[in-house]
């Protein structure tokens, strides 16, 4: 299985930290994130495509170096578009008929994207006090995606999207049109594939999405355990 890794961004809320490093290369506990990333990610996938654009060769140099996997590519968003606009881009490089994408700048429990890679479609969501922060997952009585809803105006603990989906090759024939603010949303893929069946909603343990200087210095002293997968020696 194939493995999406968006990687792009600019990091402007941890600048000055990455004026000359990509947040995906932000150390974590003496790893880059990125690193992390790679070693949470399923047995079942043995390639990863990654999206890049800011300071796009470090984080080639890095993919060059790295054990996880030896079957990488990287995919260039020239022109930052939104995280719809750079799975779009991968389309031509994936071929397994289902995959899996996640945040380069995210903390994912193994275990929490090995359950998700069981379903035909789906995503993880951790549940949040502060929903107004969020994008928050409305389910359906049985348990299904009903709709994501960006920031709501609610108060209590609801399930936010962690940015973590399982989507099917098909996923491409949808077409994307522009948001309110000018961007192509990987959100919108979500949204047309849970009105057309079963999008499924998985709950996550452990969810560190590293947005803040704080959080990722928080992330220096966290038990990051649960990130650890062994992985089959044959993917690297």
């Amino acid at each position: 299985m194939d493995a999406v890794i968006l990687a792009a961004g600019l990091g402007t809320r941890l600048r000055p930290h990455t004026l000359q490093t990509p947040k995906p290369l932000l150390p974590v506990q003496g790893r880059p994130i990125l690193d992390w990333a790679l070693g949470a990610l399923p047995p079942a996938v043995d390639r990863v495509v990654v999206v890049v654009h800011y300071l796009a060769d470090q984080v080639e140099a890095y993919l060059r170096g790295q054990k996880h996997f030896h079957q990488w590519t990287t995919v260039l968003q020239e022109k930052p578009q939104g995280t719809g606009d750079a799975l779009r881009m991968c389309r031509d490089q994936l071929g397994s008929d289902r995959f899996l994408v996640v945040n380069g700048d995210d903390l994912y429990g193994a275990d929490d994207l090995a359950a998700l890679t069981q379903y035909p479609a789906g995503l993880l969501v951790q549940s949040v006090e502060e929903p107004r922060r969020f994008g928050i997952a409305f389910l359906k009585p049985d348990g299904t995606l009903d709709r994501l809803v960006e920031k709501p105006n609610l108060d209590g603990r609801f399930p936010a999207n962690t940015g973590a989906y399982l989507f099917p090759k098909h996923v491409f024939d949808i077409e994307l049109k522009l948001s309110a603010r000018g961007e192509y949303e990987i959100t919108d893929y979500v949204s047309a594939l849970a009105a057309r069946g079963p999008f499924h909603v998985v709950q996550a343990k452990f969810w560190l999405p590293i947005g803040t200087t704080e959080v990722w210095q928080k992330a220096q002293t966290m038990d990051l355990t649960p990130l650890n997968q062994q992985r089959q020696s044959s993917h690297g």
